[in-house]
């Protein structure tokens, strides 16, 4: 039996998405696939407000996190993590065999713009890793305020990734001066996962030409190249290009400011449904993220048997990340969700807490 994904990442998928997945096949070498791939970068590059160029990966985010600093770490880079996945950019540094250090917030709080100007002042960083929101906590960090702290290091890579912000909050890669602004397609923009997009300022394109041992598949200078023939350096996957095309569309029919209310309507509609039924919000105030809440377990739900009650019933739930799984659950609220679906699954929910509190 499928089930209804109320999870974090990959996101149910809609109907119309899978449809444009069955276009019929074109060669991405034929001038069909140009014009399709140009479509879609100029759409993301309005999306992004990005000067430069937006590449399209296939392949899921991390291997473009990991691109991004096989080609921008020259020296040290300095990694910010305040949860599982911001702590495992660290880790992927390292097995590149760079040099790394992490600067670390308590899970459930933010990187804070404080925490970046001291570590960068030490000189020692040609580059840095955030997490702009933190999948595993809920925890969006105040990217406006870093990006103003990083004005005072232009020699510091500004690497971000928003797989679970991009399309969903504003990113505006000019103003805020981001150097590789990194997204997977399974999250905000609700498609399958297998496609990344990033944004690369030009500074950061001529950074990388002059690092070595950068590899091939992840090479900017390589998706540059192929960027001007509007095209990839390896075979995309073409059915989940056409299907980001269809997005893109739906997103700006939409209006990107109504995307935007849609997305914290969501938000602000699941913090207080949480706290009704007596839970708790595991992210500090003011860095609750805009697209899945951390709920608090109340000390006295069985999260595993709601968890599985949900599923008997078609739904698959998310019983929380890591080292908070089970003292958490997170519920999504992003890509073509809408305020119908949190109120359905917020009624069921509601049916079976009664069956699962001590």
């Amino acid at each position: 039996m499928s089930k209804k994904l109320y999870i974090p990442g990959p996101v149910e998928v809609s109907a119309d998405v899978l449809e444009v997945m069955a276009t019929p096949m074109i060669g991405h070498r034929m001038k069909e696939y140009a014009d399709l791939h140009k479509e879609v970068v100029d759409g993301l590059k309005k999306l992004l407000n990005a000067p430069g160029p937006v590449f399209l990966s296939t392949s899921s985010a991390f291997g473009v996190m990991e691109g991004a600093v096989r080609n921008l770490v020259q020296k040290r880079c300095a990694c910010f993590a305040n949860g599982a996945f911001s702590k495992k950019w660290y880790d992927v540094t390292l097995r590149c065999g760079l040099e790394a250090d992490v600067f670390s917030a308590e899970w459930g709080q933010p990187v804070t713009a404080a925490m970046v100007d001291e570590a960068l002042s030490t000189g020692k960083y040609d580059a840095m890793t955030l997490v702009h929101n933190e999948t595993s906590t809920g925890v969006m960090s105040p990217l406006e305020e870093i990006a103003a702290v990083m004005q005072k290091y232009p020699d510091v890579s500004f690497i971000v990734d928003t797989v679970s912000s991009m399309s969903a909050v504003p990113i505006d890669v000019t103003a805020l001066g981001i150097d590789v602004c990194l997204a997977g397609v399974q999250k905000a923009f609700a498609l399958p996962p297998g496609l990344a997009v990033f944004a690369v300022s030009r500074k950061a394109l001529d950074k990388a030409r002059t690092t070595p041992n950068r590899g091939y598949y992840f090479d900017f200078e390589e998706f540059e190249k192929n960027d001007e023939k509007n095209n990839t350096p390896s075979t995309p996957c073409i059915s989940m290009i056409f299907a980001l095309r269809h997005q893109l569309q739906k997103m700006f029919a939409e209006g990107l400011e109504n995307r935007y209310a849609r997305h914290r309507l969501m938000a602000d509609t699941t913090r207080a449904w949480a706290l009704k039924q007596g839970f708790g919000l595991y992210a500090a105030e003011g860095a609750r993220s805009q697209t899945l809440t951390a709920v608090a377990n109340d000390g006295r739900t069985d999260v595993a048997r709601l968890k599985e009650l949900l599923g008997e019933r078609g739904y698959a739930m998310d019983g929380g990340y890591g080292k908070i799984k089970n003292t958490t659950f997170r519920i999504p609220h992003m890509g073509d969700m809408t305020m119908a679906d949190m109120e359905e699954y917020f009624a069921l929910l509601e049916e079976l807490l009664p069956q699962v509190r001590a």
